[in-house]
């Protein structure tokens, strides 16, 4: 008889043996690794939908409250509705005339620039002017030390008073001789060395009267005046200096701004036209604008051309001259210049915000009489600041969008609004805003169909929070405490009959 208790026996019975161990410990990761499949699935499948759901288009609101609360079969405002026609600002083609720039990059120069110098020797003693001053031609700027001048005045005149007391003298004599040659008094000899003597007294007094005013001039150099019309510079030599006329240095420099000139170059292919101009007696119209050809400094006329072409750069220096009154052109000031060679009277012209570039080339939309855009190709002549001159493509009667070009393809259809209107795709009939749930296949309504909870304009059930549409589009909601609205005016009560609008009681 076996002994139940042995430990043969327990071993046999009671304990499972080493295989069932085994068994359950291979179970343990095939049940983990289709857990982390059943895992990996789920994102993958989440992200998946994410990223169809971002791909689908927005569900417009044009369909208004009428379409909130959608029931069965009923999907026109829901998210799988048309977009809706593109709001777009049109322009009517206009004619215009345009004018013809010719752009050159250039410097200010002063009309004139005069170094002034001393043009004779002695010391500086005044300074008769403060430095940045308008002067006017011949005003009196400085000062040099003029006593030696005078002094050489006075010696020159003494020289002539003693040589023409001499001449007087000499004179005197030669008509005693020739009244003692016509007695033969004298001989002939005499009275031609007398003759001799008179005129060359005559040479000496024309020398002594030319000392006499290089004296008056040397003094009129000591006091220097200004020799044009400008704008005084920095004081180069300071009073008590003795200056020479032979210094390198000046002691002023004048600059000449009004008028003032503009040296500017432009291409040389755009020569030949304005060459045509000057040749015809046209003066052609310039404008000086600043670096960043924001504002505009001064208005001129193109003055002369230089004789040759830069052959490095390609390009014809000229020169335009301008009044500036108002200074506000400076010598060395950098300037952009626009040069008026042409206007072209009577062009086709569009705004240059309805200039299009593509694949086609240059094109624009155009908006035909059933509000389609339509993508023409065009050819652009001149193109100023704000139009465009059209040689060809489109007509006098169409219509270009000018606003809402990005958002445009062929054949689209399109909402023309105003100048300035808001692009509002989205706008809904008036009325409080409400949730709603269509009980049919699609969601949602009006204002937002793509919800899970629905979106839709209850214009009755404004304080509306969650509803279930009753399957009508009567854009209806239902408040929080189970009554609601209906689409043609009837209430709902808490205990499930219907109450009119009217007020005609229980249904």
């Amino acid at each position: 008889m076996t002994n139940m208790n042995s430990p043969e026996s327990l071993t046999g019975a009671g304990r499972p043996g080493p295989s069932s161990d085994t068994s359950s410990e291979s179970k343990k990761p095939k049940k983990r690794g289709l857990l982390w499949l059943l895992f990996l699935l789920i994102i993958v499948g989440v992200a998946g939908y994410t990223v169809w759901k971002v791909g689908q288009p927005a569900a417009p609101a044009a369909g208004g409250a009428g379409n909130a609360g959608k029931g069965k079969g009923g999907g026109g405002g829901g998210r799988f509705g048309g977009l809706g026609p593109v709001p777009v600002v049109v322009q009517k083609v206009g004619r215009s005339s345009i004018p013809v720039y010719l752009n050159g990059l250039g410097n200010v120069t002063a009309f004139y620039t005069v170094t002034v110098k001393s043009r004779v020797d002695g010391q500086l003693m005044n300074v008769m002017f403060k430095e940045g001053d308008q002067v006017q031609q011949g005003q009196t700027l400085i000062d040099i030390d003029p006593r030696p001048y005078q002094v050489q005045l006075q010696l020159a005149e003494a020289t002539l008073a003693r040589d023409s007391a001499t001449l007087a003298n000499a004179r005197l004599d030669l008509e005693r001789y020739r009244g003692a040659l016509a007695t033969d008094a004298i001989p002939k000899q005499q009275f031609d060395t007398q003759t001799a003597l008179v005129s060359q007294l005559e040479g000496t007094i024309k020398q002594d009267q030319a000392n006499i005013d290089n004296a008056k001039l040397q003094i009129t150099y000591a006091h220097i005046t200004a020799p044009i019309t400008g704008v005084v510079g920095l004081r180069l030599v300071d009073p008590g200096n003795i200056v020479h006329a032979n210094d390198q240095g000046g002691m002023v420099v004048i600059t000449q701004l009004q008028p003032i000139t503009a040296l500017f170059t432009i291409p040389e292919d755009s020569l030949p036209q304005v060459v045509q101009k000057l040749r015809g007696g046209v003066k052609l119209p310039a404008d000086a604008y600043n670096r960043d050809n924001t504002k505009k400094l001064a208005s001129g006329t193109l003055l002369t051309l230089d004789n040759q072409i830069n052959s490095s750069t390609g390009t014809a220096q000229l020169k335009a001259v301008f009044d500036n009154k108002d200074n506000a052109l400076y010598p060395q000031q950098f300037v952009n210049i626009r040069l008026l060679v042409d206007t072209l009277t009577n062009q086709m012209v569009v705004p240059n915000v309805a200039i299009q570039n593509g694949q086609q080339g240059t094109f624009v939309y155009v908006v035909d009489d059933d509000s389609k855009v339509h993508l023409k190709t065009v050819q652009v002549g001149v193109t100023t600041d704000k139009v465009s001159d059209i040689v060809g493509g489109i007509a006098d009667t169409d219509r270009v969008v000018v606003d809402g070009t990005d958002r445009l393809i062929e054949g689209a259809v399109v909402r023309v609004r105003k100048p300035g209107e808001l692009d509002n795709l989205d706008a809904a009939p008036a009325g409080g805003r409400g949730r709603g749930k269509g009980r049919g296949g699609n969601k949602g309504g009006g204002d937002k169909g793509a919800a899970d909870k629905g979106g839709g304009d209850a214009k009755a059930g404004g304080d509306a929070t969650v509803g279930t549409g009753d399957g009508a589009a009567d854009g209806g909601g239902k408040k929080r405490d189970g009554s609601g609205k209906r689409g043609d005016g009837s209430f709902k009560k808490r205990d499930g009959s219907f109450k009119k609008s009217d007020g005609g009681g229980s249904q």
